[in-house]
């Protein structure tokens, strides 16, 4: 055996002997070995792919880019393999953001694909940071197809752009972090979060006054609900129509959309939304057909989303009806 190979041979046993036990299925890749000192790759623990919640994330997300870019009749079926290369993040960030990125269309090569991606991140990260987000995912991490940075990046897109999906909750994940350090190669069983609460991601950039009465002047909330009520049964008590829960009688849409009709003085067609409905679906559609009518009344689109005034999501159900208060308060 001559002196390399004994050498190799030598190296081989003392990583071996340093590295720990890895969850069966996961194996280090050739090129870990060739990593530079200090550097660090994540990959997916194999079980966590098995993973009901994560699994059910993966089809949310997937679903939620194909509907975005049926236009562009770009179809995903697998994140790892469709969105290394920056042509898919590109199309979705233009669709969502409504900005066109000075980046070439096609690009085969390795050069290429990075310095799109490149182009595409600059304009996400510059988006998100200010809003509290983590930066979770980088050009290497995206191009070496690394699944976890791939799902926080379409995570956070989702939520910034209140995408009409509702994600999956403490979706978590192992994953396995390789490192090189003074030439061996240590590894690590690492849990990583995916996603929260809706609430919470979406409150990365909610902030505003509303939140603040919320959480300083919980106090005063029963005098803005009482507010409220006496606001929307003013209306909606011509139709003989009576609400005293505001946490659950607006979760149904209904009588959002018929409150529209009376404080902008229209009918609204029953043909137009679901009247008594009973899938979630339904009552997401009425909830968004609603929005529709204040967007149309010139509100802004409301902050919350459908899926959280279906979910009974109090703060969401309470920004909807303040808004509409601080417009139409004086309407008879």
């Amino acid at each position: 055996m001559d002196a390399d190979n004994m050498s190799d041979l030598h190296e081989e046993g003392k990583n071996a002997i340093n590295a720990p036990m890895l969850p069966a299925g996961t194996e280090i890749h050739p090129e870990d070995t060739l990593m530079e000192e200090n550097a660090e790759r994540i990959m997916l623990d194999p079980t966590s792919r098995d993973n009901l919640k994560f699994k059910d994330l993966l089809k949310v997300l997937i679903d939620w880019i194909n509907s975005e870019l049926e236009e562009d009749r770009i179809i995903v079926k697998d994140l790892e393999e469709d969105c290394y290369d920056g042509q898919v993040l590109q199309k979705l960030f233009e669709k969502l953001s409504g900005r066109k990125l000075n980046v070439a269309e096609v690009t085969q090569s390795e050069i290429g694909q990075k310095q799109k991606l490149q182009t595409v991140l600059e304009s996400v990260n510059e988006l998100l940071r200010p809003h509290g987000w983590t930066i979770e995912w980088s050009v290497d991490s995206i191009h070496s197809k690394n699944l976890v940075a791939i799902i926080y990046l379409l995570v956070a897109l989702a939520m910034h752009f209140q995408a009409p999906i509702r994600l999956p909750e403490h979706v978590s994940v192992q994953v396995v972090v390789v490192k090189k350090r003074e030439g061996i190669l240590q590894t690590a069983l690492v849990t990583k979060e995916l996603t929260s609460t809706t609430e919470m991601m979406m409150g990365r950039f909610e902030r505003d006054a509303f939140d603040t009465l919320l959480d300083h002047a919980p106090d005063k909330l029963n005098v803005v609900k009482t507010s409220l009520i006496t606001f929307v049964n003013k209306h909606l008590n011509k139709l003989n129509l009576e609400v005293t829960e505001l946490e659950s009688q607006f979760a149904d849409g209904v009588y959002l959309i018929l409150l529209m009709g009376l404080l902008e003085d229209y009918f609204v067609p029953l043909y137009n939304f679901f009247l008594t409905p009973e899938s979630f679906e339904q009552k997401v559609h009425n909830v968004a057909f609603s929005f529709e009518l204040m967007q149309d009344g010139g509100l802004k689109k409301p902050k919350a989303r459908p899926e959280d005034v279906v979910n009974l999501n109090l703060k969401s159900t309470l920004r909807v009806l303040y808004n509409l208060f601080t417009n139409y308060k004086n309407s008879d």
